[in-house]
């Protein structure tokens, strides 16, 4: 396929101390060239013979095409970024901020505060919807070639000298400052509705046990370093005890498969977690038995191994 040029994103006559020359330097020199870059990349791809091709040259040409595709991405929201009036902001995308951020302030001031501390040197700051956890995030990216998995940029501040060098020289603070005056806003909350609307990945589904509680075990370590009562026990089978011979600290192992001799032991009136291996089977079983047996009990969703993940700590059992 072959790339085709955008459209400038905002009307660069109208902006606010950004002269004409930078922008349509900008747009025809640094847009321009990056996706002439990729063009000529892309065409030399589907020319290749990739049985032949040998593989630091191949990685090379794939290295770049990424470098040139971001490029073209990045600078279509840049200049897509301006054309507004910086002070007016609105309602909607300040509250999202707020939401995320802390305060439309705390937003503003990383963000500017991230866009001068690349002055004199390169990269990108961008404002960046991440659908796995539904929020924003800001992020640095350097060489066109740094990105978010899965997220979905809503913001760019090309913080590449070719940016700002023409009107401003070395003063990158300006640059900045003269970045956030020509926001728009508008634009930017369309963007983050559209992002907002990107699902997170599938959650892993266990149809067998669906409708069986589970909870995430940094609200269990929450909960048991907050002193709530709560009842946890590692139910994983025998063979995976003694094979791995460790235990989370402060916590009891009770055999699944004796379940009958230690449910006596256990509270009704506090709510209990039992978890297996690695969240599936046998954590899933057991809190469906103890439901049938009157318990609040959920199963912990990525068991012992989730432990390990999150740093708790572990004791040699036995």
């Amino acid at each position: 396929m072959r790339y085709q040029l955008k459209q400038i994103g905002c009307r660069p006559w109208t902006l606010s101390g950004l002269s004409l020359q930078l922008m349509e330097s900008h747009y025809e020199n640094n847009y321009g060239g990056a996706l002439r870059r990729l063009n000529a990349i892309t065409e030399q791809l589907g020319s290749m013979d990739f049985e032949k091709t040998p593989g630091h040259v191949l990685n090379g040409l794939k290295r770049d095409q990424l470098t040139a595709l971001n490029s073209t991405l990045l600078h279509e929201l840049f200049f897509s970024s301006l054309g507004g009036d910086g002070t007016q902001t609105s309602k909607g995308i300040a509250e999202v901020l707020a939401r995320d951020f802390g305060s439309l302030e705390k937003w503003r001031a990383e963000f500017r505060a991230m866009g001068y501390a690349l002055g004199g040197g390169s990269g990108w700051v961008l404002l960046t919807y991440v659908p796995r956890d539904g929020r924003l995030i800001n992020q640095f990216a350097s060489e066109h070639s740094q990105a978010i998995a899965s997220g979905v940029p809503i913001l760019a501040l090309d913080m590449y000298e070719h940016a700002y060098h023409i009107d401003f020289g070395a003063n990158a603070r300006a640059y900045v400052d003269a970045f956030f005056r020509n926001l728009d806003w508008p634009a930017l909350e369309q963007r983050y509705e559209d992002a907002a609307k990107v699902p997170g990945p599938r959650p892993l589904i266990q149809p067998e046990f669906d409708g069986i509680p589970g909870i995430a075990v940094e609200e269990v370590k929450e909960m048991m370093a907050a002193g709530k009562p709560v009842q946890v026990l590692d139910v994983r089978p025998r063979h995976f005890v003694s094979r791995q011979q460790d235990i989370a600290d402060g916590i009891e192992w009770r055999d699944p498969e004796q379940l009958q001799q230690w449910i006596g032991e256990l509270d009704k009136s506090e709510p209990v977690v039992v978890y297996c291996a690695y969240g599936f089977h046998i954590g899933c079983k057991t809190a469906i038995k103890l439901r049938d047996a009157g318990f609040d009990a959920r199963y912990m969703n990525s068991g012992h191994s989730g432990w390990k993940a999150i740093g708790h700590a572990i004791k040699r059992y036995g």
